[in-house]
């Protein structure tokens, strides 16, 4: 489930004002009890259709990436700030943007 209670893809954008550093995206995840660990991608790289047996928090801490969702035809982009909570067994797909991408994700 995501942190609203549905089975869906939940994207949370930031709205903060401005963007957040990653010490405070760390702090947010660490109050919910969760354990975050980095990752990063260059430009234009791809992930395969594929899913996870875990609830995936992912925030953005630079540039972009989107989350493709075959069995809806959907795309969630996701830039500097923005959350995404997929529950486990979603089929998902990504690209990563342009400028390459460095995330903070954790398992719930």
């Amino acid at each position: 489930m995501t942190n609203d209670g549905s089975m869906e893809p939940l994207l949370t954008r930031w709205s903060g004002g401005e963007f957040p550093e990653e010490a405070e995206i760390l702090r947010r995840l660490s109050e919910e009890g969760l354990r975050a660990y980095r990752w990063s991608n260059g430009p234009d790289e791809t992930y395969a259709p594929h899913t996870h047996a875990y609830h995936k928090v992912v925030y953005v801490v630079r540039g972009s990436i989107a989350f493709g969702i075959p069995e809806t035809g959907g795309s969630i982009l996701m830039t500097v700030g923005d959350r995404l909570d997929l529950p486990p067994g979603i089929v998902h797909d990504a690209v990563v943007g342009p400028e390459g991408v460095v995330c903070l994700e954790a398992k719930r």
